[in-house]
């Protein structure tokens, strides 16, 4: 191993967290390997990388054009690519969000690399990073590891901590001119829609979904009830989305959105393989539905056997008063 390199995104005035969940677990990597580390972001702020610094980071990469504030997967793969040959970098950490693994396999293919996608572990061993992933809709987990010189990993988001460094390091800012022109823009993002005050179920810490169970949209209430009472985000199955009762954005299973938040309820889901797939990384599951049998109580760490119209109210108003 030569060189460890973390794709920073940025978010509004900083950075996403799960940017910030990268930097720790490939400064765990490049400790062990005792190779040198640093990130690279696009067209980024002093303010917005100023963060890093205390989660150990000390070099970033800043790629610099105005071309780039357009984003493009095409062109933003170029330069990452051209940034990390700079550094001469042969590990590279993205994000396993949706435009992580766009990126992803795009930059594992410009460099010749190996690539293991959507990673919930990492381990160092024997000189080589094994990676643990879910396959099979969640149903069992496997270790993988690159034989090939460059490797590329992408890890799934709100699964590695992100840990302060003992001590505040001093940051050095490299800014990076790459090579590129319009032509290489062949798809890019001409608008971006925001639903402003909603928490992304990736990025929550707490995510309350609703089934079938719910019986109509006019109830999800009861849903978005108890998520603001928590401090999470609303969330939904497939079968509920397909009925046209909350947008995909809210998706989650394995046609959805894949979520590891610190706590995740299901409320009135039965648990069906697909939406397993896409929430089971979770930390701690609550599940609640009238069905005793329910296959979700086979998946959850607790289990409340009754009518979500009955039992989300009365956990609202507990929740509430706590606080």
């Amino acid at each position: 191993m030569k060189k460890v390199v973390v794709y920073l995104e940025a978010k509004d005035s900083g950075l996403k967290r799960v940017s910030l969940e990268l930097i720790s677990a490939a400064r765990s990597i490049s400790d062990k390997a005792n190779v040198p580390m640093a990130g690279i972001i696009i067209n980024g702020s002093a303010e917005q990388v100023k963060i890093v610094g205390e989660y150990g980071l000390t070099d970033v990469i800043n790629i610099k054009n105005d071309l780039l504030a357009k984003v493009s997967s095409t062109a933003y793969t170029k330069a990452l690519v051209q940034a990390i040959q700079e550094e001469g970098a042969d590990i590279v950490f993205l994000a396993a969000n949706s435009f992580g693994l766009e990126l992803a396999p795009r930059v594992a293919v410009c460099l010749q690399a190996g690539y293991v996608a959507d990673c919930i572990g990492l381990d160092f061993s024997n000189g080589n990073i094994v990676a643990r992933k879910p396959v099979y809709a969640g149903k069992a987990i496997i270790s993988s590891s690159i034989d090939t010189g460059n490797k590329v990993f992408s890890l799934r988001p709100n699964v590695f901590t992100a840990a302060k460094a003992d001590a505040a390091v001093e940051l050095k800012i490299k800014d990076f001119s790459p090579n590129i022109s319009e032509a290489d823009f062949k798809a890019f993002t001409t608008s971006v829609s925001k639903n402003e005050g909603k928490l992304d179920v990736l990025e929550a810490d707490v995510v309350v979904s609703g089934g079938r169970g719910m019986k109509a949209p006019e109830n999800y209430n009861l849903i978005e009830n108890l998520a603001a009472a928590l401090g999470g985000a609303v969330g939904a199955s497939r079968a509920v989305v397909d009925a046209g009762w909350r947008p995909h954005s809210e998706q989650v299973g394995q046609t959805g959105k894949t979520v590891s938040p610190t706590l995740y309820v299901a409320c009135g889901i039965s648990g069906a393989v697909q939406h397993l797939a896409g929430m089971s990384s979770s930390k701690v599951i609550v599940a609640i539905n009238k069905d005793k049998d329910a296959p979700i109580f086979k998946n959850c760490d607790y289990g409340i056997v009754g009518d979500v119209f009955d039992v989300l109210p009365m956990l609202t108003e507990k929740i509430q008063a706590m606080k």
